[in-house]
């Protein structure tokens, strides 16, 4: 090729370079706008009904009665339960896998089937968890198997972005670390997991992002379009709160964990059950609800982003 020929070839490829990059930013700019302007629709539909009064009442046949009271309250424990079973279990599998596991044909069939099922749709999760904890294990319609349900189906992403976090640490840290005399558990536990925290928790910003917005999973298992009552609280009214017995083990557990056998509703279920009425203040208290989950998901997405900047903040390489 001349040197003429040469020179045009790369022209030409830093054209085609040049206009891939507009049309890259077009795409990315049209999206954002699509979607901040749907955003503002719903936050400036429902703004007028996001009083006191809409969160701490039920729903009723009245629009301008109706409340979120039982969504929310719902949409918080079975968060609450989703990340206790999600987060330790996808964390531990992940450093089993990455860290302990044989480089074999099981563990690549294991890794396969991990990275696969974070593409699974959700109604998947939610038939498995009708057949699982419902009918198997018998645990009922409750706040519970929702929970349990969700945790399934965050799992993977949160096992594939610790794995990815933890194989991001360079071994210099490791191998500082096995010759001073450290065991492999004493590198994962005072170095490896530190350093990486903060990537993992990035994975469970993913996970409980999408898990929030839900809905097919939680309808399969018999999540309820109305409810108008709340799950037991855990503590009694009067000092000293926690429930405490006199007798061995001193603990109510039953009543301490009662919530988890309730039944429910989410945010997803209560907007969808409100759009569906014909009255326009339904559609308002519907864009309510969708505000109101929005800012759940922004806020824990904000803890978590936060969480992640003071932990980056230590890292010294």
């Amino acid at each position: 090729m001349s040197q003429k020929h040469l020179v045009n070839y790369i022209s030409r490829r830093k054209l085609i370079d040049s206009c891939f990059a507009i049309v890259g930013l077009l795409i990315i700019f049209v999206a954002i706008f699509v979607l901040l302007g749907l955003v503002l629709q719903i936050v400036i539909e429902g703004l007028p009904r996001l009083t006191p009064q809409f969160f701490v009442s039920f729903p009723s046949r009245k629009a301008e009665q109706a409340g979120i009271l039982s969504a929310w309250v719902g949409t918080s424990l079975i968060m609450l339960v989703t990340a206790c079973a999600a987060v330790p279990i996808g964390i531990a599998s992940g450093i089993y896998l990455e860290e302990y596991a044989r480089k074999n044909w099981l563990s690549a069939i294991i890794e396969i089937n991990v990275t696969n099922l974070a593409g699974v749709p959700s109604i998947v999760y939610g038939l498995l968890a009708l057949g699982l904890f419902v009918y198997q294990f018998q645990l009922g319609q409750s706040v519970l198997t929702a929970g349990l349900t969700l945790a399934l189906l965050i799992l993977p992403v949160v096992i594939v972005t610790t794995r990815e976090a933890i194989r991001a640490i360079p071994i210099s840290l490791r191998e500082a670390s096995y010759a001073v005399g450290a065991t492999k558990w004493q590198t994962i536990w005072d170095h490896i997991l530190p350093y990486s925290l903060g990537s993992i928790l990035t994975g469970i910003i993913i996970g409980l992002a999408r898990a929030i917005g839900e809905t097919a999973p939680v309808i399969t298992i018999g999540a309820l379009t109305f409810i108008a009552f709340l799950p037991e609280s855990p503590f009694n009214n009067e000092f000293p709160f926690f429930p405490l017995e006199m007798t061995f083990p001193f603990f109510n557990f039953q009543q301490f964990f009662a919530w988890l056998n309730a039944p429910f509703t989410v945010l997803p279920i209560q907007m969808f059950t409100w759009v569906s009425r014909p009255e326009q203040d339904f559609q308002v208290n519907a864009a309510a609800a969708g505000t109101v989950l929005l800012m759940m998901t922004l806020g824990i997405n904000g803890i978590a982003i936060y969480l992640r900047y003071r932990l980056r903040q230590g890292i010294k390489w």
